[in-house]
């Protein structure tokens, strides 16, 4: 991606280096974290089944349809565009990673949305690194959840991986992270696992992020759901305010030509307008990490990351 693009996109991949020393010593929680959606469904199979935790008439329709079926929810199950490493370019420091054991590929583990990733786990996650290597003072939240068909086994053998991989770039979560601080121990990313026994097994692993979303395609419907969160009190720790958008099995059949990104970008302008007005910080309607689909194709990160600079009480403070 050209630098001028990515300025204009996402402000600059490594702007938490460059954020006002004042803004160094906050709790991560109290500012805010631009993050993707699914971000690994760039790289969906078209050629793989449905997954067994999709609606039952879903599944059924993919064994008697496959050549239909299949097509259609990739096109409903696309919410990103850009590899990893361009994600993190753009300005993305939540990665929603959905894990999943894909039929008859051994001990392999991949992705899922709807259906499964091209890419592996290991794939996705040592690109990281290496860009993580690159920037060593961006911090980046990995948040690792569904866990489709993943046995004890699985579970064990994919945290040992990533505790090898990351090593001491892992912050503790028995850490305060603010960002001078991780900068100060070397560390840069933040791994929460939705599986209890696992984070109760492993220090380095925090629990679930809270993720509030709305079900629904409908923008006014999505933003009237993410003010009645606020009203009742932000979480103590990270937590997910979800622009995108949600379909379910019935819209998708009812809209088998349409695509995710056509009904999104229609939706940006209310939903990148809500988040404009936001402020990050520990009080009761503050934000943290917003999550957005498609985040190559308008300003959000930028937009998110800008958010920031309200805390020192007027944009483009230094």
């Amino acid at each position: 991606m050209e630098d001028k693009q990515r300025l204009q996109l996402g402000g600059s991949p490594d702007w938490m280096s460059r954020l006002p020393q004042k803004l160094q010593d906050e709790p991560l929680w109290n500012l805010a974290l631009p993050g993707s959606h699914d971000s690994m469904s760039f790289c969906l199979d078209v050629s793989s089944p449905v997954l067994k935790s999709e609606p039952c008439l879903l599944r059924l329709t993919d064994k008697l349809f496959p050549c239909c079926t299949r097509p259609c929810v990739y096109r409903w199950a696309t919410t990103q565009q850009s590899v990893l490493s361009d994600q993190c370019d753009l300005g993305i420091r939540f990665l929603d990673l959905r894990i999943a054991r894909k039929p008859a590929e051994g001990v392999k583990l991949f992705f899922a949305h709807g259906i499964y990733t091209l890419l592996t786990v290991k794939e996705a996650l040592e690109e990281l690194a290496t860009w993580l290597d690159a920037h060593p003072k961006e911090i980046v939240i990995v948040c690792c959840s569904h866990f489709e068909s993943l046995t004890l086994t699985d579970h064990t053998r994919l945290v040992e991986y990533i505790l090898s991989l990351f090593g001491e770039k892992l912050c503790s979560s028995q850490d305060i992270p603010t960002l001078r601080s991780c900068w100060s121990r070397g560390q840069q990313v933040i791994v929460s696992y939705d599986d209890q026994q696992m984070v109760q097994q492993y220090p380095e692993l925090w629990t679930r992020i809270p993720y509030w979303y709305a079900d629904s395609t409908d923008p006014k419907k999505v933003i009237a759901y993410l003010e009645d969160q606020k009203r009742s009190g932000r979480p103590a720790g990270f937590f997910v305010s979800g622009l995108n958008l949600t379909e379910d099995a019935p819209y998708i059949f009812l809209h088998p030509f349409q695509n995710l990104r056509k009904i999104t970008t229609k939706a940006l302008s209310p939903l990148l307008g809500w988040a404009s007005e936001q402020l990050p910080g520990p009080e009761a309607g503050r934000v943290n990490i917003l999550c957005c689909d498609f985040v190559a194709i308008s300003e959000f990160c930028s937009l998110v990351i800008g958010l920031n600079y309200k805390l020192l009480g007027g944009a483009g403070a230094t």
